[in-house]
């Protein structure tokens, strides 16, 4: 297969693209967030110290040669605490709602007396592996038509 093939293969499927959409929305989303620490957190923060600027805070070393940002790093924590936060929010609610949604599944499909697909696969019987000797009562393989214990014949016996 061509290079070009396995690429255009692997952009199609629909993993590749969900993730596209989601980095899109993902950034649209920093945007927001920044928004949101710069234009409001931080200056409502000014009402309890005294109208302070925590975008310009710096610590000069080397005799000022220069400068380790710390109010940039400080709204830099905010924001990533707020999208972990509305991430883990997002997902504790999509995750309730599948619950729901699977529970209410079973329920419609007890009602109609249907079994979904996972059911009827986790309620595919195995075949066993060993039956009890009718003469002796040992345990033996259940294909066995000998008991070994006491060599009865088995082959008219089913379990």
């Amino acid at each position: 297969m061509s290079f070009f093939k396995e690429f255009k293969e692997f952009a199609i499927k629909g993993n590749a693209m969900n993730m596209a959409i989601g980095v899109v929305i993902g950034g649209a989303f920093q945007g927001i967030v920044n928004s949101l620490v710069n234009d409001i957190i931080m200056p409502f923060t000014a009402i309890f110290t005294g109208s302070i600027d925590y975008s310009n805070w710096v610590i000069k070393v080397a005799g000022g040669a220069a400068e380790i940002g710390i109010g940039s790093f400080l709204n830099a924590l905010i924001n990533f605490l707020i999208i972990a936060l509305s991430i883990f929010v997002g997902l504790r609610y999509a995750n309730k709602l599948n619950q729901k949604v699977e529970e209410i599944d079973k329920k419609v499909m007890k009602k109609i007396g249907k079994k979904s697909k996972k059911q009827a696969v986790e309620e595919v019987k195995e075949e066993p592996t060993v039956k009890t000797c009718p003469y002796c009562f040992s345990e033996i393989p259940y294909k066995a038509t000998k008991c070994p214990h006491c060599t009865s014949s088995l082959t008219t016996y089913k379990v």
